[in-house]
């Protein structure tokens, strides 16, 4: 609708693209022209200035008509093509005449000249307007009727300081142009100020001006200017002023009926923004939905749209895997339910690198990025000890195709990579490393739509970490890691081996596993790189270059690696050093949440017992596991055959469980489990050793102070009821914090060397060994809920400890034989009734001899579970290996 009296009429519903218009003058009247600026380029144009009620006489129309159905006739249509008539509201010509309604309010003035006396309309528009001045309205009224409407492009200096000032507060406004789909201009209430306002985080396809001044419509342009056209032209909205870089004015349009941004998006006439997203202050997600919305569909601008996931099966685009190794600050390894293992890269974010001149470094041999680059190394370890060994709920983003370094510049090529948004326990693990300052965010074309599913969410994170001075955005020093890498330097090892020998076991990261029983390991108390190998034991060895040609690699030795990796890579560990070889190598045992590396290699078929294991405390264990491995006849022991013939046959026949119960009192239950128990026989050469041993002390008593303690060493240490016992020291941190191993309780201690002394010769271990031994409840699984395994304990600690029961050895384990037990004077198993209750789970073993009692574990198992007892409340969790419970299976 023109500032003249017209209007500007569309023409049925819009079939394939915006329906036709035509363009009725009204007859007869005449209203006051809007102020027009004076054409640039022109110099003899002049800007007008608003005629007296013009804007009241728009407004009036623009209230009446606009968004209404009306009718109309065609009264005159000159050369040019203007054509003359008059617009009725309604369906026909008995509606509300729009002309006399303007004459009567004294908005328009009638045009007398050249008056038919037979024309009936003509005359009452006379009438009308005779009306209006005697009732001085409008125009015919004593006031100005004036109104100014300034152009805040020529009217205001800076408009950013304007936009600023409304503090992203809703204005009312009225849409006077619509330029495209996401560019309008228009008028504030009340001061009038005229504005071009883009709409925040979208475009919409536009009118390319060309050379020669004409206009190249861009694919759906014309749909997308009706569609806000017809929605928006000449109504009453609220307008947000969001933001105005470099000029231009960003915002967001709020109809009564919608949000015209996202009606755009959803409707396929706009895409998302990035730069302009920023500042959109109704929620970036919103857009991204709506857009999504619109892809899916394939509407519009997306009608040739494909996915980045377009040829991944659902399996494939969502899955939970398990994190095996962080690769770097931006990758890792997972392992699916096949088994297979997969390289994830993290979507949209780039790991810390060097910059500038910085980057010649790694030229230099020595150079280690995950130490030299600030904050790689905190990047790893804040994704290892966040995510290694924990499930993980992987969604696919895109496919990143590989590229070769011809298509790079000299750039080193890469493979494929799968980049994906990986969360745990809801958390987005991209969006928590780029919050704490340890990645940043990858830029984008505008048309490249391989990005994260998150990315506004990564955006924001990144504001938040520059604006906090977190980590690479930090203006403090970068942090530095001196680490030695002592990696085959002999000379640095022997010096540092006493060290190591000395502090009993050693906290430690495993880097690298090399093969089965060789690792890099990573000790962060000495801050240094060692290369270890596992003490005790044989393992298969794999290919390798050799002087003479490549070395064929031995029989299991893959395997062996894969085990070792799934184990223990990338994990926190204990280890003790024994020796070195001669190329600096350490010697010793690793562990791990209480299993001994080199035992469980042997138990599992992919190790062999080395002879050098007979002088460590593990030999024992170590041929337990290697005879119960070499009975399975799997991998390295398939084709394994006892030499005499007889003992075999006779092995083979004993296929019944031999119960030889003994009485044993229990003195000992661990958090794993775990109890240890005296055997009663001997219980009454103890009671005679300690008396005699307190007797003596209390003779001579021990000079306070005098003992050193030592790793290994037996002592006697002052217990909390003030007497004294036997003991074993596994590990001293301090003088004040010596770790201390009742050797004939099985209980442990921190104590001061204070209440330490020598063992006198006379009750040695020699004269009497340690009476306490450990073992594990047969048949049973441990929950690794903490809870649940608090349950567990506390029901044995009440029912067995400090009590006589019959003990009966099952079968052999990597730490300690497992046994049943049984009360005293019911002769009831007890882990049976752990099994009943529903505190624990039946683990269950393949030997023929043992199946009849795993039968009767499983069906106490079975009636727990249907009573729903304890941890199967809410049913058997390891259907679907629900990790929300704690358990694993």
């Amino acid at each position: 609708m023109k500032p003249y009296i017209s209007t500007r009429i569309d023409l049925g519903q819009p079939r394939g693209g915006p329906p036709p218009e035509r363009q009725i003058n009204l007859s007869n009247v005449r209203a006051g022209a809007l102020a027009r600026r004076a054409v640039q380029g022109q110099p003899d144009t002049k800007d007008t200035p608003d005629e007296p009620w013009a804007f009241q006489a728009r407004e009036f129309l623009r209230k009446k008509v606009i968004g209404k159905e009306v009718c109309f006739t065609v009264e005159n249509k000159t050369p040019q093509g203007r054509e003359y008539g008059m617009v009725y509201l309604g369906k026909d010509t008995s509606g509300e005449n729009i002309a006399e309604s303007l004459v009567t309010e004294g908005l328009a003035t009638v045009r007398r000249e050249g008056i038919r006396g037979n024309n009936p309309e003509q005359a009452r528009l006379c009438d009308l307007e005779d009306q209006a001045k005697a009732a001085k309205k409008g125009l015919w009224s004593e006031g100005g009727g004036a109104h100014t409407i300034r152009d805040l492009k020529y009217t205001i200096e800076n408009p950013r300081n304007f936009v600023d000032s409304l503090h992203q507060k809703p204005v009312n406004a009225i849409i006077e142009h619509v330029r495209d789909g996401c560019i309008v201009r228009a008028l504030l209430l009340p001061d009038y100020y005229l504005v071009t306002v883009m709409l925040s985080g979208v475009k919409c396809p536009t009118f390319k001006r060309e050379a020669d001044g004409s206009e190249t419509p861009e694919p759906f342009s014309a749909e997308a200017k009706f569609f806000t056209e017809s929605r928006l032209l000449q109504r009453d909205v609220q307008i947000i002023l969001e933001s105005c870089p470099n000029q231009v004015i960003l915002g967001t349009i709020l109809h009564p009926n919608g949000n015209i941004t996202e009606l755009l998006l959803k409707e396929g006439f706009a895409r998302c923004v990035d730069w302009s997203m920023a500042v959109y202050t109704q929620g970036a997600e919103k857009l991204r939905a709506a857009e999504r919305s619109a892809k899916e569909r394939k509407v519009r601008i997306w009608k040739d749209y494909v996915a980045p996931t377009a040829n991944l099966d659902q399996k494939d685009r969502q899955f939970v895997a398990k994190v095996m190794q962080v690769m770097n600050a931006d990758a890792i390894v997972v392992k699916l339910n096949s088994g297979e293992h997969k390289t994830i890269h993290l979507s949209s974010i780039r790991p810390p690198r060097l910059e500038g001149e910085e980057k010649n470094k790694d030229k230099d041999k020595r150079f280690r990025p995950l130490y030299d680059i600030p904050y790689m190394f905190e990047a790893r370890e804040f994704l290892r000890k966040k995510l290694i060994g924990k499930k993980v709920n992987v969604t696919v983003d895109y496919i990143r195709a590989a590229t070769s370094a011809m298509e790079t510049g000299g750039v080193p090529a890469f493979p494929e990579r799968t980049c994906a948004t990986v969360t745990i326990g809801g958390i987005n693990i991209a969006e928590a490393l780029i919050s704490k300052g340890l990645a940043t965010v990858i830029r984008y074309r505008q048309d490249d739509d391989q990005r994260s599913s998150h990315y506004d969410e990564l955006l924001a994170a990144e504001a938040r970490a520059i604006k906090n001075g977190k980590g690479l955005h930090s203006k403090k020093e970068v942090p530095i890691h001196r680490v030695a890498d002592i990696s085959g330097e002999t000379q640095k090892a022997k010096q540092f081996l006493p060290f190591l020998q000395r502090a009993g076991r050693s906290e430690a990261v495993v880097e690298y596993v090399f093969s089965g029983s060789r690792l890099k390991l990573y000790m962060p108390k000495e801050t240094c790189l060692i290369t270890f190998l596992l003490a005790g034991i044989e393992c298969p060895r794999g290919s390798r270059n050799m002087p003479g040609g490549m070395q064929v690699a031995e029989p299991y030795s893959e395997e062996a690696t894969f085990f070792t990796k799934e184990l223990v890579l990338q994990r926190e560990v204990e280890v003790e050093v024994e020796s070195m070889d001669k190329a600096g190598n350490f010697i010793g045992w690793l562990h791990i949440e209480g299993v001994n590396l080199s035992v469980a290699l042997v138990e599992n078929a992919l190790s062999k017992v080395h002879f050098t294991a007979e002088r460590s405390s593990y030999y024992k264990t170590l041929l337990s596991a290697e005879e119960t491995a070499r009975q399975r006849k799997e991998k390295l022991w398939a084709n394994y055959e006892e030499k005499p013939k007889e003992e075999v046959a006779q092995l083979t026949e004993e296929k019944e469980r031999v119960a030889k119960y003994r009485a044993v009192y229990v003195t000992e239950i661990t958090d794993g489990l775990h109890f240890y128990a005296q055997d009663v026989e001997t219980g009454t050469k103890l009671e005679s050793l300690m008396e005699s041993m307190r007797g003596e002390i209390a003779a001579q008593p021990p000079v306070e102070g005098s003992f050193s303690p030592r790793r290994g060493d037996f002592c006697i240490a002052k217990f909390g009821d003030g007497e004294w016992y036997r003991a074993r020291i596994e590990k001293v941190e301090s003088p004040a914090k010596v770790h201390v191993y009742y050797i004939d309780y099985g209980n442990r201690e921190i104590l001061s060397s204070t209440r330490l002394a020598a063992l006198p010769p006379a009750f040695s271990t020699r004269t009497l060994p340690p009476q306490a031994t450990e073992y594990a409840f047969a048949f049973i699984q441990v929950p690794q809920d903490d809870d649940a395994r608090t349950d567990a304990v506390d029901s044995v600690v009440r029912d067995i400890q400090n009590t006589q029961c019959l003990l009966n050895v099952e079968y052999s384990g990597i730490v300690c034989p497992h046994v049943t037990l049984q009360f005293a004077d019911s002769k009831d198993d007890v882990g049976l009734g752990l099994v009943k209750e529903g505190l624990v789970m039946v683990d269950v073993r393949k030997e023929k001899h043992l199946q009849k009692m795993v039968t009767e574990y499983l069906n106490g198992q079975e009636s727990a579970k249907s009573a729903r007892l304890n941890i199967w409340r809410y049913g058997d969790f390891r259907d679907d290996d629900a990790v929300e419970f704690g358990y694993r299976r």
